[in-house]
């Protein structure tokens, strides 16, 4: 597909691009198809349209599917099961509980934005998700605030450390890449993120809560809703069990930043109970005993409610899945390459320039991980070039750029969609729009320290 109306190549590939996700969201949006099949069906006709042969569009569909759903499958399992003993422990409960009581009703979003942010340090964002979506249920019906006003502020804390602070993968491989000092980009990422994440989170979320309201999947709200026949557990025990995988994954990125030679024998077996399946499987087998035997439950009923809560979440998964492979096609099919080649033609401000091709490339693919990285390769030898530039300051540019417009193309915006029960425009209006005020806002905040240091 050499052309279209007398386009080059790229211009060609962007509105195939642009068609299709319209496409997409009409599908979805105003004639209800399921999204999970209209998500392969999007993934098959731009990938016919970019001219990609069929062994290699079925290959880079399965594998995206697959690739998606490799680790974010058995992150949704362990995690939910962990939910449903929160849940049904009343951990759940006790943690909103506690939160209210410390901060009161009217100040509760603030804190489940650091609630986000702490627990976000070490955490794929999926994984903070899940851990912490009982709690968002909980404290939202506790306090009978809109479920927005309660979970933006979580997302926020999550997606902010997610593109912005070390030691994530994101942030990571730009440092790498650009060669910067780890120790003062963590320091910029916290005096960004910090403003960044509470413009995005409490004060966003106080005003998307009362225009869109919306309440939790039935089946996911039942799941997670307290069971109030038992004294609750201590709040010590029902946090550590929620912080157990957190806990594991910083003793691995700690280990790794400390020893990334693995000579000390302890290196290698920390970033093993750090990766997120192991840690989470730690977990989650923790809390069998932590708030199952040791609240007084059977083995029968342990099994009963870790089989249970598994069903609710099989069209999550899919949905996900066929996420994932609407992604791996604008990859493999070349719209990356197209965005970051567009981007690479203007001649602007440095830190600006790494938070556009991010940008661009995040609109493209759907993934930050996948914006950060090969944003990073593009802007690594123009900065190499370019004398006087603040390194720490770009790669904050380059996570903040990765956190723009997640719109269809985007694992997380079906995963946002499916937990907080809502339709594809409340997700754009709310999840999407939050998205991009962290990377806007957090630009801004990187342009003016730009100034100082």
């Amino acid at each position: 597909m050499e052309s279209l109306f007398g386009l080059s190549h790229n211009a060609t590939l962007l509105t195939w691009t642009l068609l299709v996700i319209v496409f997409l969201v009409m599908l979805i949006a105003r004639y209800k198809w399921n999204p999970f099949v209209t998500l392969l069906l999007s993934a098959l006709t731009l990938g016919l349209l970019a001219g990609m042969e069929y062994p290699s569009l079925i290959k880079s569909i399965t594998g995206g599917l697959g690739g998606t759903l490799g680790t974010i499958a058995i992150v949704i399992g362990l995690g939910t099961m962990l939910g449903k003993m929160m849940a049904e422990s009343g951990g759940a409960e006790r943690i909103a509980n506690t939160l209210v009581d410390r901060f009161g009703e009217k100040r509760v979003h603030w804190a489940m934005m650091l609630v986000g942010f702490v627990v976000g340090i070490p955490v794929f964002f999926e994984v903070g998700l899940i851990l912490l979506i009982p709690v968002v249920f909980m404290v939202a019906r506790k306090t009978k605030m809109p479920l927005l006003q309660i979970g933006i502020p979580i997302l926020a804390g999550l997606s902010t450390v997610h593109g912005l602070v070390p030691p994530h993968p994101a942030p990571m491989i730009a440092i790498g890449a650009y060669g910067a000092n780890l120790g003062k980009t963590i320091l910029y990422s916290i005096i960004v993120g910090l403003p960044t994440a509470i413009i995005a989170g409490p004060l966003f979320g106080k005003f998307i809560g009362t225009r869109i309201r919306v309440e939790p999947p039935r089946e996911l709200a039942e799941q997670f809703a307290a069971k109030s026949v038992r004294e609750l557990p201590g709040f010590g025990i029902t946090l550590l069990t929620i912080l157990l995988p957190v806990i594991l994954m910083l003793m691995g990125s700690v280990a790794d930043i400390i020893d990334p030679e693995a000579s000390n024998a302890f290196t290698p077996f920390a970033k093993f109970i750090g990766h997120e399946i192991i840690a989470l499987l730690i977990a989650a087998v923790f809390s069998f005993f932590s708030l199952g035997f040791a609240r007084g439950f059977k083995k029968e009923e342990i099994s009963r409610f870790t089989s249970e809560c598994l069903a609710p979440t099989a069209s999550i998964i899919l949905i996900i899945g066929g996420g994932g492979a609407f992604k791996q096609v604008l990859i493999d099919s070349g719209v990356g390459g197209a965005i970051a080649a567009l981007a690479t033609q203007t001649h602007v401000n440095i830190i600006f320039f790494a938070w556009l091709i991010a940008a661009l490339i995040r609109v493209a693919t759907g993934s930050a991980t996948v914006a950060m990285t090969t944003a990073a390769g593009i802007v690594a030898p123009v900065l190499a070039v370019t004398p006087g530039v603040n390194i720490e300051l770009a790669v904050l540019a380059t996570g903040a750029g990765s956190l723009v417009l997640s719109h269809v193309n985007d694992a997380g915006f079906w995963m946002i969609k499916e937990f907080f029960g809502m339709s594809v425009v409340q997700t754009l209006k709310s999840w999407t729009v939050m998205e991009t005020i962290l990377s806007v806002v957090g630009l801004t905040f990187i342009m003016i320290l730009s100034i100082f240091v």
